[in-house]
């Protein structure tokens, strides 16, 4: 798949199409872009975890992580489910693990 040819002959529904596009993709690419997030990405990459493990996990409070996770989920990146007082997170979609595949390809792979 490549990327968009942007042409002199492009509708105004098409060029609408690409902004809003583009404004999806700003909106995703900044919630992605913290360090704290990202971690929590790559931790739920691997499988459900409660807000209990990931601070564990991340060595933070449990103020911070739930911070993070409320901006994740207005996102739409991770979905919540509650079992009794604990509540456990897991990726809404394959999204994140995707560009989280790339980012360690161009960033932690020793092998790049």
């Amino acid at each position: 798949m490549g990327l968009p040819q942007f042409t002199d002959d492009l509708t105004d529904a098409e060029i609408d199409n690409f902004m809003d596009n583009a404004t999806k993709a700003s909106n995703f690419l900044k919630t992605v872009s913290h360090e704290g997030r990202l971690m929590i990405l790559c931790h739920l990459v691997t499988g459900e975890k409660s807000v209990t493990e990931l601070e564990s996990l991340l060595s933070a409070r449990q103020a911070a992580v739930s911070q993070q996770l409320s901006r994740l989920r207005m996102e739409g990146l991770v979905i919540p489910r509650r079992d009794g007082k604990a509540i456990y997170y897991r990726l809404a979609d394959n999204r994140p693990k995707r560009i989280l595949e790339l980012v360690y390809e161009l960033f932690c792979d020793d092998d790049s």
